[in-house]
């Protein structure tokens, strides 16, 4: 039996170590996402009440988070305020390895997109695989006319409307939270910490390479 349920400080081990198993070598030998999600949980931005596991009976198999991001922009008109959108972006999302591409992915985020919406918060903005969130609900943020702070739209980054038309009358710009900044050394210091696991390559590395490096006109 499947259970959804908001994450607890006992598991919080299990979960960092779900992480770590999930994203190994996935984008780069080895992987940091179990230390953002260390670090992410000390940050005054992130959202507790959007973090939540995924139990197949007595096992913890997947598990999502979530911290504050913004969007920014003008409404169109010479004088007005400058407009400011309360998003959300999330990450890590993980999932037992053996266990991908079953639907348990969607299934968490699904539910917490839907909390997040009636939480208020106008959008959700992630940088990922299209291939694995346009199904549900994400689209390229230049539909929504949503860029970085240089102006350029990354492939990469998606966005899903979570109230009625909050984007319309762009341009916005994206703000994430310094919560998801890591240092590199810092990270592989403290992977290096835990029980070995065998760094390696995957065509994976590949398509992130690709589509953190490319941008749309």
């Amino acid at each position: 039996m499947l259970t959804l349920r908001k994450e607890t400080p006992g598991d919080y081990e299990a979960v960092e170590a779900l992480t770590r198993r999930a994203f190994y070598n996935v984008y780069a030998p080895g992987c940091i996402e179990h230390y953002i999600l260390r670090q992410m949980r000390t940050h005054p931005d992130y959202l507790p009440e959007l973090s939540f596991v995924l139990e197949d009976g007595p096992r913890l198999i997947g598990s999502i988070h979530y911290t504050r991001a913004w969007l920014a922009g003008k409404p169109g008109k010479p004088g007005l305020p400058v407009e400011r959108i309360q998003a959300v972006t999330f990450g890590p999302i993980s999932v037992e390895p053996e266990l991908q591409r079953q639907g348990h992915g969607k299934r968490l985020l699904r539910h917490t997109l839907d909390l997040a919406a009636a939480l208020d918060y106008g959008a959700a903005v992630v940088f990922g695989n299209p291939d694995h969130y346009v199904s549900v609900g994400f689209r390229s943020c230049q539909h929504y006319n949503v860029c970085q702070p240089d102006g350029r739209f990354p492939s990469a980054m998606l966005v899903r409307e979570l109230q009625i038309d909050t984007l319309t009358g762009g341009p916005f710009v994206y703000f994430g939270s310094p919560a998801l900044e890591v240092d590199g050394g810092e990270a592989e210091a403290y992977d290096a910490s835990l029980p070995p696991m065998k760094k390696g390559w995957l065509p994976t590395q590949e398509t992130f390479d690709i589509l953190s490096h490319s941008f749309l006109e």
